[in-house]
């Protein structure tokens, strides 16, 4: 299968970091949904310190970040827990049609705690069972979900568009979601305006939130 993108006369990433460096990897853990350049580059494996807590997807993700050098790896399953906060790992679906053939394993992640509202991180994934039933089974308040509905030019959606935002907000009816990945890789073909009127339209700008590069919300 051949791959043409949207916009080849434009190089990866698109935007710049809206923070430093330096506070971006002063953080206790990562965790990496999958390996894809526009989620894990060489940028991130020279500046990521190698005994930084990660935790990765499957088997073949950790030893890929064992190649890097990385030491402190574990592989996320169902009830891993990790400091008193304890994590899901969720499927997902990297697409529709032909693209899945060369797609790969993704994942999302459920955080719980306590004291906090629960967390869903979709990851790269489109809406589709998989999503429904993460919900269904642990009811988060928020979910982050990962739009723009990036796409080649000769494929169909790679991950969320506005059509799928909808549907998790039908089926999480008392979260609220937030679009992120947007605008930043060279194949999104969904706009924050274009969401933002979506969503206007339908009526559910209190619940579907668009932030900027580095806008912060606090729940």
């Amino acid at each position: 299968m051949h791959i043409h993108l949207f916009r080849q006369d434009q190089f990866n990433p698109l935007v710049s970091l809206p923070t430093s460096i330096d506070n971006i990897i002063n953080v206790d853990a990562v965790i990496l949904t999958h390996l894809h350049l526009d989620h894990f580059d060489e940028v991130a494996k020279d500046l990521l310190p190698k005994d930084i807590k990660v935790f990765v997807q499957d088997k073949k993700d950790a030893k890929e970040l064992r190649d890097a050098a990385f030491k402190n790896i574990e592989i996320l399953h169902k009830d891993t827990v990790y400091e008193d906060i304890k994590l899901a790992k969720t499927p997902g679906q990297h697409g529709r049609g032909e693209i899945l053939k060369i797609a790969g394993n993704v994942c999302g992640v459920v955080f719980k705690h306590p004291n906090e509202k629960t967390l869903y991180v979709a990851g790269d994934t489109i809406c589709y069972e998989g999503v429904r039933e993460v919900i269904a089974t642990h009811k988060p308040e928020i979910i982050v979900v990962n739009a723009g509905d990036n796409q080649f030019l000769d494929s169909d959606s790679l991950i969320m568009g506005k059509d799928d935002i909808y549907e998790v907000y039908k089926t999480a009816l008392n979260a609220k979601i937030i679009a992120s990945h947007m605008e930043a890789i060279n194949h999104w073909t969904l706009s924050r305006e274009e969401l933002k009127s979506f969503i206007n339209e339908k009526g559910i700008s209190s619940d579907v939130l668009v932030p900027d590069d580095g806008e912060e919300y606090t729940f």
